[in-house]
């Protein structure tokens, strides 16, 4: 059977997390659709139009990112989604992040450094 490992540097690693910084503008494109905004107004339509498109893109690219990694590899690290979901609420949202939400994202954070490191010892 022919060895599908893929080795994971981190140029690697930072292209994976530019998809994953797409996919999360597309969440931000949905909660400003609706964000002040009336049903199937211009802005909402806009917004909504743009979510789509960066939906369009994160697949093609996500496609392109498991080719260059191992399936575990590529998922542990959307699960970074957590993170940069979190800083756009605070960041654009005005959100309030609470020690809940840090400890979380910390425990996100050490996962995904062990899954890479996993991945690059390989």
């Amino acid at each position: 059977m022919k060895d599908i490992t893929k080795k994971s540097g981190w140029r690697s690693i930072l292209f994976l997390q530019a998809i994953i910084v797409i996919y999360t503008f597309s969440s931000v494109c949905g909660k400003m659709a609706t964000h002040g905004n009336e049903f199937m107004s211009k802005m909402f339509i806009i917004f909504i139009l743009l979510d789509f498109v960066l939906l369009a893109i994160y697949a093609l690219l996500w496609q392109q990112a498991l080719k260059r990694f191992d399936l575990n590899v590529a998922y542990a690290n959307r699960s970074v989604v957590i993170i940069w979901s979190m800083v756009w609420s605070a960041l654009i949202f005005q959100e309030r992040i609470t020690v809940a939400n840090i400890i979380g994202t910390a425990i996100i954070i050490t996962g995904t450094m062990l899954v890479n490191t996993d991945a690059e010892s390989k």
